[in-house]
């Protein structure tokens, strides 16, 4: 994403006038293309949860993700995730994902995804393609999208919307004047919305607040474990490639740690050149990034993974919709 646009949306001064025509050329067009999507949209045998977002950018999909796998594996579902791939290229689609699939084909969340959980995971710019890949494999009895929300030619049976709650909808207008590929008023038609961070809020919206816990880091060479804490008092690089990079830094800082940030674009692909930082300090980066330095790993480099947490009345509020769904299918 541009950051100066990025700066643009989040700013708390109004955008300029010149570019209103542009989104509501954008607005016009994108509601039109989803009536059409939607009226000739494939429904699956399984049920479909679809998690994602209306900002571009990141907002915290793919922590959610994760323990939403969790919790249905935990219920008896055989879950698998499809999802577009983005940032990576493969030779062909759908795309089956497994833990060693390299990440330039996969796109870095759906190789995290596969590499933490173990599960099914398929990608393909058609999210219905690649839902039938997994489907034909007869290892999945439901499927959770990581992003797609936009995606209407998939049929789906439960809708959640991601919200970062430290920048919530930027200026609420839509692309290019604002960070929304759909209006506010879109919140109102998903089934739950989900406020990563906290600190957003919207009166009538169901919502449930989420943080993400960093307690470890973990080696991206061979080697032990350490807490996060062991880090408190000292100085690091911290690198972060995600749609909202300060929040990885804070989290770091709010552990103690002193950061010295060095912030890339969403979905970065990593060279040697751009971890080489002066000095011998240990270089701490996120999850995502660590699927796709591997190659570049030193004893000094570490990977925080973050975990979502959410209480037991936000947990509840999702049993809710899960409770609705038919029985698993064997």
């Amino acid at each position: 994403m541009n950051a100066a646009l990025e700066r643009l949306w989040y700013r708390p001064v109004p955008p300029p006038g010149w570019l209103r025509p542009l989104s509501a050329l954008y607005g016009s067009v994108s509601s039109s293309l989803a009536r059409s999507r939607k009226q000739a949209a494939v429904q699956l045998p399984v049920p479909v949860i679809v998690v994602g977002n209306i900002n571009v950018g990141g907002t915290g999909k793919t922590p959610f993700v994760l323990w939403l796998v969790e919790r249905l594996r935990a219920q008896g579902w055989r879950p698998g995730v499809i999802s577009r791939g983005y940032g990576g290229c493969a030779p062909e689609y759908p795309l089956r994902v497994s833990a060693s699939t390299d990440p330039a084909w996969a796109g870095d969340e759906p190789a995290l995804i596969a590499r933490r959980l173990g599960v099914p995971v398929a990608v393909a710019p058609d999210r219905v393609a690649a839902a039938r890949l997994l489907l034909d494999s007869g290892e999945v009895n439901i499927l959770v999208t990581d992003d797609g929300l936009q995606h209407y030619r998939l049929a789906r049976d439960i809708e959640i919307c991601v919200v970062d709650g430290s920048r919530g909808l930027g200026n609420g207008a839509l692309l290019p004047l604002g960070p929304l590929r759909e209006p506010p008023a879109r919140l109102r038609e998903v089934d739950l919305v989900v406020v990563n961070g906290g600190g957003w809020r919207e009166p009538g919206l169901s919502t449930l607040d989420m943080s993400l816990c960093t307690p470890e880091a973990i080696p991206l060479a061979a080697g032990e474990p350490r807490t996060l804490a062991s880090f408190a008092g000292g100085k690091v690089h911290a690198v972060a490639g995600i749609g909202n990079p300060e929040r990885f830094f804070a989290s770091l800082r709010a552990a103690g740690i002193e950061v010295i940030a060095h912030p890339f674009p969403d979905h970065h692909s990593y060279t040697a050149i751009d971890l080489a930082f002066d000095g011998a300090l240990p270089l701490l980066m996120t999850e995502k990034d660590a699927v796709k330095c591997g190659a570049l790993a030193r004893s000094d480099h570490w990977y925080v993974p973050a975990q979502a947490v959410i209480a037991a009345q936000g947990a509840a509020l999702v049993q809710q919709l899960l409770d609705k769904l038919p029985p698993a299918a064997d």
